[in-house]
């Protein structure tokens, strides 16, 4: 039974901590949020103890660590973390800068200790089933992956002005999902972006709707289409396009029930948001990352994922602030 603890209680904390009590590989010891009364409610509920961050980190005890405290605070907790011999989980991104992840990756690989990051998507059952049957051959080499992310509604100003921007807080997500179908990394990126959803977040100096294009050196394309507003529900589709056919996940409704009458046919919409949608995911990305931490094996997205992921995000900013393609620089 590997013994974790998790750092951070809000809401990806508590996703992941409740996902760590309901699992047979996994016990948890201990809860911290640098908000006391946060972690005292979530281990509570949980049936488990609030400790601080450094107690934690100090216990000998404990096998593994899941980081979902606030960016600004992962790299620190990774470079800890692995120094006192634990296992990391942590959540996206590794930090908002390119270069002191650079520097983190290096004293994790000095430490020998398994890193993984929360790319959540890749563990999609609809999204893995893709990427199943890219790698079987069913539809021959890939040409063109689109990938649609679409938030139903924005978030506050005071966010977005700490977030690191669109690209980097939310195409993320795509753009490493963008290397997991594509099987090759981008090597040109060609970005725009504009404010058309909330004004507010213009002046913030970010965009809350954007399209990418990526490039791989063998001429594989990926369009990837953002925006911070979907009046009809969480907005989550792929399609990949390739010599012999294609293959596609749509979004999943809230229900799978249709009703018709004399005005047509009419569905659900879809889930309202990403802790719906991908519940399953965040079960089965948990369970990756213990099994992993059981056999002794490296699991995956690993820490370089999360770097090039970051990279990309930095090339798709500096493209859409600056009319330009970029090359991204790994």
């Amino acid at each position: 039974m590997i013994r974790v603890a998790v750092l951070g209680a809000g809401r990806i904390g508590r996703i992941h901590a409740g996902n760590v009590v309901i699992s047979p590989k996994a016990t948890l010891v201990g809860v911290a949020d640098y908000v006391a009364d946060a972690a005292g409610l979530l281990a509570r509920a949980l049936g488990t103890e609030a400790r601080t961050a450094e107690a934690l980190l100090g216990d000998s005890s404990i096998d593994a660590v899941l980081i979902c405290s606030p960016t600004d605070t992962h790299a620190d907790y990774i470079e800890a973390a692995t120094a006192a011999g634990k296992a990391v989980f942590c959540e996206k991104p590794v930090d908002l800068s390119s270069e002191r992840i650079r520097v983190c990756l290096a004293k994790v690989a000095a430490s020998g200790k398994p890193l993984m990051i929360g790319f959540n998507r890749r563990f999609d059952p609809n999204f893995a089933e893709v990427k199943r049957r890219l790698v079987a051959g069913e539809i021959g080499a890939v040409e063109l992956v689109t990938i649609l992310s679409r938030d139903p509604s924005p978030p506050p100003a005071s966010y977005v002005a700490r977030s690191g921007g669109l690209f980097r807080d939310m195409m993320i997500h795509d753009l490493d999902m963008a290397r997991f179908l594509l099987g090759e990394d981008p090597v040109e990126v060609h970005a725009v972006g504009s404010s058309l959803v909330d004004p507010e977040i213009g002046k913030a100096g970010d965009v809350d709707t954007a399209a990418v294009l990526l490039k791989t050196a063998s001429g594989k394309i990926c369009q990837i289409s953002n925006s911070r507003r979907a009046t009809y529900g969480y907005d989550q589709r792929i399609e990949v396009h390739g010599a012999k056919g294609m293959v596609r996940a749509q979004n999943i409704p809230v229900t799978s029930v249709e009703f018709a009458d004399g005005s047509g046919f009419r569905t659900d919409p879809a889930q309202p948001f990403f802790l719906e949608r991908y519940a399953a995911a965040y079960r089965d990305e948990l369970d990756h990352f213990l099994a992993s931490v059981a056999a002794g094996r490296v699991p995956t997205p690993s820490g370089q994922d999360g770097l090039k992921a970051q990279v990309l995000a930095d090339a798709a900013t500096e493209s859409a602030f600056s009319g330009k393609p970029v090359r991204p620089v790994y």
